[in-house]
């Protein structure tokens, strides 16, 4: 299967699990949040389509909160509070629009995605934001973990050079990490 392939079965296999999944997956991630302590902001991700929303209610993180912007210099991050105004970015997307942050002040990602491979290969919806984003070293080294249903992970992906693993991901059953030695 090549990606525009994948992107279309798996798009359809998340829109069906989250009809029934939804709440459960966001408890999850939740809770997740509620075990994993690390310094600096978390980066969340505007839900689009049949992507978890993790915005309502928004996680409680130590650090504070960061959602991205896409603009004419890729994908960023701005530090986001519940009741900052956010304006279409690029992509028409709400989005903050105070300064970019760094990637060392985030102290973890949540992205989403279609599907997610037992090495952490993960098939977005392909407009490579993230991976663009990822590719950079200061961003590569912050942790990040895909969100998505359960039916939707530890399955085979058409990979590219490109593609950037992430570390793990959050489905309704849990946090799982990548086998560092896959990674």
């Amino acid at each position: 299967m090549n990606k525009p392939q994948a992107r279309r079965h798996w798009r359809q296999q998340r829109r069906l699990a989250m009809a029934t999944i939804g709440p459960a997956l966001t408890h999850q991630v939740h809770a997740c949040l509620a075990r994993l302590h690390r310094p600096g902001q978390l980066g969340l991700f505007w839900p689009l389509g049949s992507e978890a929303d993790l915005l309502h209610p928004a996680p409680t993180w130590g650090g504070g909160l960061a959602l991205p912007r896409c603009d004419t210099g890729g994908l960023v991050y701005a530090s986001w509070r519940l009741d900052d105004p956010l304006s279409a970015d690029g992509c028409g997307i709400p989005a903050p629009q105070g300064p970019p942050l760094s990637a060392e002040a985030i102290g973890l990602l949540l992205i989403p995605a279609l599907a997610i491979s037992p090495a952490g290969q993960r098939l977005g919806s392909g407009g490579g934001w993230y991976d663009r984003l990822r590719a950079q070293s200061p961003w590569r080294q912050v942790p990040t973990l895909a969100v998505l249903p359960q039916r939707c992970c530890e399955v085979e992906l058409p990979c590219d050079p490109w593609d950037v693993p992430l570390q793990g991901w959050i489905n309704e059953s849990g946090l799982h990490w990548c086998n560092r030695s896959e990674c």
